[in-house]
């Protein structure tokens, strides 16, 4: 068996559904598919087993531990010489697999990752937070499919790596978010080699409202700390940049209120100055917007882009600095306040 493809699944029977769907029509055959329940309340059992006789499929019903764990759970039962880690909320293209078998056969690699896209079914929101985590305006296009002169770092949407060394690394550990960029830090740290295949890359729905994104992207802020805490030399520059921009978006708000007061004539001709910050933000804005519009075709997508762009910048920002200041200004050893969401 050339590939084993492993997904973690919890409550989320209808995406596990179009997954499936997808591998149906791949191009090249050679592999299984492992589903790990993660302790669902609404399980997937009869929606895998509607594929049983068209995927060389394997369903496992465990209780809850996380996706890492759940990984773990499916790498142990997989049987491909490489696995393929993938999150329920993907559905590959016909040429995903004989992507990454072409880029394997033209250079070997120990481990690989691709990046993500927005179908054109998805949801304009679902376009718009696409937009937001794929978008040189707002991430600086690290996570869009760029060749990088930095190294790449595969994350867990979207992640091949050889079995072997999932054996040998001992697979993901017990975070409960960021798990994967610990994992990939390792498979460094331990001289594998490891490449971006920008030709395998998958849609991602990711989170379907800007709540629900809020908490993933804040969550995604306080787990950059805790790798910070852990491998310290993991944390560059670009990782600042939303913590700036939380704070700066704050800063601009309060000289607007100075703008406004300077026009009341409460505080004086010199208040004029408090327009700077807003009309920045306004150019930010116009910016994302025409940005965005040009890339999805959609002015409705591009007026949804600069919500998006601020819930991605500023929930990321925010769980940043919450996380920095207990962790590193308190100095707490273990991330007590965000232990029940956080560690699994």
């Amino acid at each position: 068996m050339r590939y084993s493809v492993i997904v973690p699944v919890f409550n989320r029977p209808d995406e596990v559904d179009e997954l499936l769907e997808s591998l149906t029509h791949q191009s090249f055959t050679d592999f299984e598919v492992v589903i790990v329940e993660d302790g669902s309340s609404v399980p997937c059992k009869e929606v895998c087993q509607k594929y049983e006789q068209t995927l060389n499929i394997k369903y496992f019903d465990k209780p809850n531990s996380g996706p890492g764990q759940s990984r773990n759970y499916g790498a142990e039962r997989a049987s491909g010489e490489y696995l393929l880690i993938l999150d329920s909320d993907v559905v590959l293209p016909e040429g995903y697999l004989l992507a990454i078998e072409d880029e394997l056969q033209r250079e070997d690699a120990d481990a690989f990752g691709g990046p993500d896209a927005a179908h054109s079914s998805f949801t304009d929101t679902q376009k718009a937070i696409s937009y937001s985590m794929t978008s040189f305006f707002t991430t600086g296009g690290i996570r869009g499919g760029k060749k990088k002169l930095d190294k790449f770092y595969p994350r867990s949407f979207n992640m091949g790596i050889r079995k072997e060394v999932y054996a040998k690394l001992g697979g993901f550990s017990k975070m409960r978010f960021g798990e994967d960029i610990d994992f990939s830090i390792r498979i460094f740290k331990a001289g594998c080699k490891c490449r971006l295949f920008p030709e395998a890359w998958v849609w991602h729905k990711r989170r379907t409202d800007f709540r629900k994104f809020w908490r993933q992207v804040y969550n995604s802020g306080i787990a950059r700390i805790n790798l910070y805490k852990k491998y310290p030399e993991s944390l560059k520059v670009v990782h600042l940049l939303p913590a700036v921009f939380t704070i700066g978006t704050i800063v601009a708000i309060l000289l607007g209120v100075i703008g406004v007061l300077s026009i009341l004539s409460v505080i004086g001709y010199w208040g004029v100055l408090g327009f700077i910050g807003p009309i920045g933000l306004l150019l930010y804005c116009l910016i994302i917007f025409i940005d965005s519009k040009r890339l999805n075709k959609s002015g409705k997508v591009g007026l949804l882009s600069i919500p998006a762009a601020f819930v991605q910048l500023g929930g990321y920002g925010c769980g940043f600095l919450s996380a920095w200041w207990k962790r590193c200004v308190c100095g707490k050893d273990e991330f007590q306040a965000y232990e029940k969401t956080f560690y699994k």
